[in-house]
């Protein structure tokens, strides 16, 4: 049997758990306050604050930390990595506390794990980060020379649904061709083949959420950013966290938003479909990728638990495959799957290599 300790930063939490095998022994969501954070200049600043409290939940739970197998971190934000589990060694902690990635706590995962598990003398790992994906070359360009695409998805949840997907019917997840929409507060979706992601939409390419705007005009963006109306701070705000639904309604909670429409609010209505509806395109354009030969379609995430946004999409997109329904976010549990697999062999982890000529 396999004791991990699962690691999950966010901005303002820090999630720790014990498994024993798929076991949830413990589990604690400690969350940070803005005067608590405000004393660190950056994320990386963070990290002996949050291993004390690692350590501290794991004397409270009577954990010999020698008893250990390995120590998961949530992967972060550093382009070139690919779907599954990268050990971290000395050279992915320097990348991921370096300009090579973009600032997210999710970075500090795997640092955290790290440390933990480097004097311990155990295996430490990230599983399924956020840039998990093997895009094609002609995936990433784009109708401009000053940029590429690179993939940004909920890849820990949505790869951890669709191998749940392929178990329930018997079948190895490497065989099927799906695509995953995660629809919480942010919204993302993948395309699965061949056990790769191989294509997505990140929360700003595809539909709006209930607090973040989604695609919008490129050219009526550029308007607002040199209308002198806002700073760039508040036109983000707009566009990431005051966007989407709330944007419309005022509120970002989906079960009251629901409720609204009960109650005959025909603004909510009409928002609310029109979330699904462009969830709906999303999902058809990822289609096209995939010349319309898709095994199934997967909604998870926390929204995924509104059947009336499950029937409104399946309405639209079950003619190309089957629509199934997994909701939740279970995060820790798929880190723990993903230990589980590289422990006993089913699975080799990668390594990571820092880019020929970077400077630390």
């Amino acid at each position: 049997m396999y004791l991990q300790l699962i690691i999950n930063p966010g901005s303002t939490s820090t999630k720790v758990a014990l498994y024993r095998d798929m076991e949830k022994l413990a589990q604690e969501d400690v969350t940070h306050s803005p005067e608590e954070l405000a004393k660190y200049t950056d994320i990386l600043d963070q990290v002996p604050m949050r291993g004390a409290l690692i350590r501290d939940f794991l004397k409270r739970n009577h954990v010999d930390e020698t008893e250990l197998s390995c120590v998961m971190g949530r992967g972060g934000l550093l382009p070139g990595l690919k779907a599954g589990g990268f050990e971290m060694t000395e050279e992915l902690k320097i990348a991921l506390g370096s300009e090579l990635s973009s600032p997210h706590a999710s970075n500090i995962g795997g640092i955290l794990a790290y440390e933990i598990a480097k004097p311990l003398g155990i295996p430490a790992y990230i599983y399924d980060a956020v840039t998990s994906a093997e895009l094609p070359q002609i995936a990433r360009i784009l109708g401009t020379d000053l940029m590429y695409r690179d993939s940004f998805c909920h890849a820990l949840n949505s790869r951890a649904q669709a191998i749940r997907y392929a178990e329930s019917i018997g079948k190895d997840y490497k065989d099927l061709r799906l695509i995953v929409a995660h629809v919480g507060g942010g919204i993302s979706l993948s395309v699965h083949v061949d056990g790769k992601i191989v294509e997505s939409v990140s929360d700003d390419e595809g539909p709006f959420s209930p607090e973040r705007a989604g695609m919008i005009p490129a050219l009526e963006l550029v308007k607002l950013c040199y209308s002198g109306k806002y700073t760039y701070s508040e036109l983000r705000k707009r566009l990431r966290g005051n966007g989407g639904m709330y944007a419309h309604l005022g509120t970002s909670d989906v079960r009251e938003i629901l409720k609204r429409i009960e109650e005959g609010d025909e603004k909510a209505k009409l928002v609310f479909e029109a979330h699904a509806y462009s969830l709906a395109k999303s999902i058809g354009s990822l289609a096209a990728t995939l010349k319309g030969k898709v095994d199934a379609i997967i909604l998870t995430g926390g929204v995924s638990h509104a059947k009336l946004l499950t029937e409104l999409v399946s309405d639209y997109v079950s003619f190309i495959a089957p629509v199934v329904t997994q909701p939740g976010e279970n995060e820790m549990e798929a880190l723990a799957a993903g230990g589980i697999r590289l422990l006993s062999g089913a699975e080799e982890p990668k390594f990571y290599h820092l880019p020929e000529g970077f400077q630390v």
